[in-house]
């Protein structure tokens, strides 16, 4: 889902503190509040020149162009494109990802799945360049993925996150905070279009299950008997072997003793199960020798 625009700054009542959350077990996992697990007020945030108008909690400044007529910088201006810092209220909870501009009482609802990624950046501090800074660098995916194909072009946007308490504890608070909760929202699974068109069989096919129906949509799968039994066997299995009938397959030794029913089994040549002795496989014609080998051959040692 792409981000959504909201009015009012979330409540602090409306959710519930982590610290709170991780002390106790919750009554019910059903209708809880969203645990709340990263607060910044006056976080700055970070974003290209030319991406200020695609979301509404970013100022234009007077003159600036922004959106797809901005022309790219020429060869005279190297570099990335400028950036515009503006000041929010973050609230990282485990629903999504708010940032509010209390100025412009305008926020962005983030659901996670949007965020494709996020790093902790080593930047430069936009109030003094000569200052080094660590922010929470992430790319947005603005587009709806149910409304785009494969030919259109994706919609990112680069936002950085500087928090308010500077050092590495707050860029690691900050970090965490969109870990943790971005595990909780996997990215959806879309159906792919080669299986909505139908080609190809995806079912699994059980050995010996073709025009054996089964259950709806399981192959090789049978209800059981209604009297509690065995389902009834695959066809040209010859059933079923239990504990109740395994002596008409077996015997006490192990030995298979069945014979298969309507089917003529090829019977084995003269020998076949015995073990034969030295002499036999040293015999004529066996284990490579014969009355008519070349004297000259070299014999065979031990």
């Amino acid at each position: 889902m792409p981000p959504t625009t909201i009015h009012s700054a979330p409540a602090l009542d409306s959710f519930t503190a982590l610290a709170d959350h991780q002390s106790q077990t919750p009554t019910s996992f059903y209708g809880a509040k969203p645990v709340l697990h990263y607060h910044g007020v006056g976080v700055r945030v970070l974003v290209a020149q030319d991406h200020l108008s695609k979301l509404p909690i970013f100022t234009i400044p007077e003159g600036v162009q922004t959106g797809v007529n901005v022309e790219p910088p020429t060869e005279d201006i190297p570099g990335p494109a400028p950036r515009v810092a503006e000041s929010v209220d973050a609230f990282v909870t485990s629903e999504n990802l708010t940032l509010f501009n209390t100025t412009l009482s305008t926020g962005v609802s983030i659901p996670y799945p949007a965020i494709s990624l996020h790093a902790i950046q080593r930047l430069a501090d936009p109030a003094n360049s000569s200052t080094e800074v660590q922010g929470l660098y992430m790319q947005l995916e603005l587009s709806d993925p149910y409304g785009v194909t494969d030919e259109d072009e994706p919609e990112i946007v680069e936002l950085t996150l500087i928090p308010t308490t500077s050092g590495q504890a707050g860029i690691k608070e900050l970090f965490e905070a969109v870990s943790n909760c971005s595990d909780l929202h996997p990215d959806p699974i879309y159906e792919d279009e080669e299986m909505e068109d139908g080609d190809g069989d995806s079912r699994i096919v059980f050995e010996g299950s073709v025009g054996y129906e089964g259950i709806s949509g399981l192959p090789g799968v049978q209800r059981g008997a209604a009297d509690g039994g065995l389902p009834p066997p695959f066809p040209g299995s010859g059933g079923w072997i239990t504990a109740e009938n395994v002596s008409e397959y077996f015997d006490v030794e192990g030995n298979w003793i069945a014979e298969d029913e309507g089917e003529e089994v090829e019977s084995l040549g003269e020998g076949a199960g015995r073990v034969r002795n030295r002499e036999e496989l040293e015999g004529d014609g066996l284990n490579g020798h014969s009355e008519h080998d070349d004297e000259t051959k070299r014999p065979r040692t031990d």
